[in-house]
């Protein structure tokens, strides 16, 4: 009928501990934020830039594997590659997965 002492006690320490059990969920994002999110969003933003950099005669490589030189980056998204002599075709840029070669710009 009575509560005894030990049950008084712990019925008392229940406020901390519900903080103490949050502090490894918010170090597991914390974590995760570092080891995942943070680095796929920088890798993000380069192939971005990748992207928005691409001209005329650059050399790049699609995500199908297809090697080819860009000869035209149209406005709509779109870049018509040449994959052999005489054979082009259109690329949606999102699709570029690398920059092989980078040409330079023409001087002024």
């Amino acid at each position: 009928m009575f509560a005894t002492p030990a049950y008084a006690q712990a019925a008392g320490a229940s406020a901390g501990s519900a903080f103490a059990s949050f502090i490894p969920l918010i170090l597991i994002f914390a974590i995760m934020y570092f080891l995942l999110i943070r680095p796929q969003q920088k890798k993000l933003k380069e192939h971005k830039a990748m992207i928005e950099a691409l001209r005329r005669g650059d050399q790049v490589v699609t995500q199908g594997g297809i090697v080819g030189k860009v000869t035209k980056v149209q406005e709509d998204g779109m870049v018509e590659v040449e994959i052999a002599e005489g054979v082009k075709v259109k690329v949606i840029k999102g699709t570029i997965a690398q920059v092989m070669n980078k040409t330079e710009p023409a001087a002024a």
